[in-house]
């Protein structure tokens, strides 16, 4: 028996899981999602690829977003070093970029 008894979203996420990966959106109908993973499965790598650059964009746009929101006064450079930051870590951001101004 579950411990969690499917009282939370992310237990039924998991009891609907059967082992195979076939169960990915909890919110979405069965057949569109089978549907969807047939599309994944049969799309070719160069397609794959591509999708996960789009994704890869659209979340540094986000944070590019949050960190405007964030350091207001910040110029476009700073942004991306603060970005830089983020994704490589401070040390190697600082070794490749160099450091941020005390004041953003």
């Amino acid at each position: 028996m579950s411990a969690c008894r499917g009282k939370n979203r992310h237990c039924q996420t998991l009891s609907r899981y059967n082992g195979d990966m076939s169960t990915l959106f909890p919110d979405t109908r069965p057949e569109a999602e089978a549907v969807l993973i047939r599309l994944l499965r049969e799309a070719p790598p160069w397609r794959k690829l591509e999708m996960v650059d789009q994704l890869n964009q659209s979340v540094k746009l986000l944070v590019l977003t949050g960190l405007q929101q964030r350091f207001p006064a910040a110029s476009e450079a700073q942004l991306h070093r603060h970005l830089a930051g983020l994704l490589l870590g401070e040390d190697l951001a600082c070794k490749a970029y160099g450091t941020l101004p005390e004041d953003v």
